[in-house]
């Protein structure tokens, strides 16, 4: 059956959304007007569309590719569409489906919806309607990602990291030289470092300056899910006739999966990871065909990896598929010259986020929170902001002259000497040999100062 296209709406593909316009779609009939027709109104608005022209043939595609949408007529010669939908539903089929039929009774009614139909469009029908069911459709499908990713951020323990990499120290110059190298690249990245240095931040920076930028960043953490039910959170499930449940690999499909604290996961998904690095396909639990993916993987840990491998905890194979590209996250007490930053931007987010006053960081403030040795790292100096401003007060360790606001801080000779020096070594470049000559000082005077200051 042939249809005219005089009713194709010829508008641009923004018109119907751009999850239309970045989706990929198997037209699955066997009357080859209608594939054509369906072939020629859809491809101008999505990314990609192929054709099937059995049911046969509809299975080799998905066993080779993933597809966001399934368009099905139902009645064809070797098995109707709905039959064969239960039965790839069955076997592990994720994508929405849309059923076009001429007959639309009760019983196919039913039927379709336990086969998990997205949509009817009935024949016969205009470009104009199949458009706008495939658009509601796809809407209907990325609504319920970005429902279910929220969900996932809420149940993590803790908070999930947000915000930009700050700081000019050379530390976390380096550490931004790195990700300018690789945010082209397609390389998977495990960052390394202690508890609370801005891993997560980091990850999410290189993910922003890459080409995935606009496609989902799906943080885990690996240590915040039970063991029993890692699996199936990462790789989905086939729940039999209860339906299916899409995991974090799936929702994170186009884009970038942070896997965190991946010392954490259990042997038994330890090798399932392998071999999803090695073949960028999944199997979710229940299911019997692979789900080709395309993502980029980015690692964190605080652990010792190669110790955690010498002990038998972590596979020696994933250790080193994983460790690729290292980033070392650096801690606060090696880039104290960006505390003053940091604590401002806390200071001006929980302010304007609580609706409280700021509190005022004079000199002998800021002197206390960079003498500090912060062993919680950025994540401790970022609580301890907050703490602050729903207190009204800083800690009296950290406190200025006794006051945070009204008075201004009594200048010291430390102060003074402190910032007359910092001065100098950012004149040299941090040269303290040189910032030695100008302040007529030995070298072991600077040094002694600046080991005195946490720098």
């Amino acid at each position: 059956m042939t249809l005219p296209l005089q009713d194709r709406t010829r508008s641009d593909s923004s018109d119907y959304g751009e999850n239309l316009a970045l989706a990929s779609i198997l037209v699955i009939d066997d009357e080859p007007g209608m594939r054509n027709f369906l072939t020629k109104v859809l491809e101008p608005h999505c990314k990609r569309v192929e054709q099937a022209a059995s049911c046969k043939q509809a299975t080799e595609f998905l066993d080779q590719s993933h597809f966001d949408l399934v368009v099905l007529d139902n009645i064809m010669p070797d098995v109707t569409g709905l039959d064969w939908l239960a039965e790839q539903r069955r076997i592990g089929l994720f994508a929405d489906a849309i059923l076009i039929t001429a007959y639309a009774d009760l019983d196919t009614a039913i039927r379709a919806l336990r086969a998990g139909v997205a949509d009817f469009v009935l024949k016969p029908f205009r470009a104009n309607q199949i458009l706008n069911a495939v658009s509601r459709a796809l809407d209907r499908k990325y609504l319920r990602r970005e429902n279910d990713l929220l969900k996932h951020e809420l149940s993590e323990v803790g908070q999930t990291a947000r915000g930009r990499l700050l700081g000019n120290s050379p530390a976390i110059a380096k550490v931004r030289d790195i990700l300018d190298r690789v945010a082209p690249l397609p390389t998977s990245v495990l960052f390394t470092g202690a508890s609370g240095t801005g891993k997560e931040i980091a990850a999410r920076t290189l993910h922003g300056m890459s080409d995935r930028a606009e496609k989902p960043f799906v943080a885990v953490n690996c240590a915040a899910i039970a063991p029993d039910r890692i699996a199936d959170d990462l790789f989905g499930v086939i729940k039999g006739d209860a339906g299916r449940k899409d995991g974090l690999f799936l929702h994170a499909d186009g884009g970038t999966l942070f896997l965190d604290e991946v010392a954490q996961l259990p042997e038994q998904v330890q090798a399932s990871l392998l071999r999803v690095l090695e073949d960028c396909r999944i199997r979710p639990t229940g299911a019997e065909r692979d789900i080709p993916l395309n993502l980029r993987f980015f690692f964190a840990t605080n652990a010792d990896l190669e110790a955690e491998v010498a002990e038998g905890r972590f596979r020696a194979d994933l250790y080193h598929r994983i460790n690729v590209m290292k980033i070392e996250m650096p801690l606060l007490n090696e880039r104290t010259e960006d505390i003053v930053e940091l604590a401002s931007l806390f200071m001006s987010d929980f302010s304007r986020m609580l609706g409280l006053p700021a509190l005022d960081m004079n000199e002998e403030v800021l002197l206390k929170l960079s003498r500090y040795d912060w062993p919680g790292n950025v994540r401790e100096l970022r609580n301890l902001i907050e703490r602050s401003v729903i207190l009204g007060q800083f800690p009296e360790e950290f406190a200025g002259s006794g006051r945070v606001t009204g008075a201004e801080a009594i200048e010291t000779l430390e102060l003074v000497e402190q910032r007359h020096i910092m001065n100098v070594l950012d004149a040299c470049g941090g040269n303290r040999a040189e910032a030695a000559r100008r302040l007529g000082v030995s070298r072991k005077t600077v040094d002694r100062k600046c080991a005195a200051w946490g720098v």
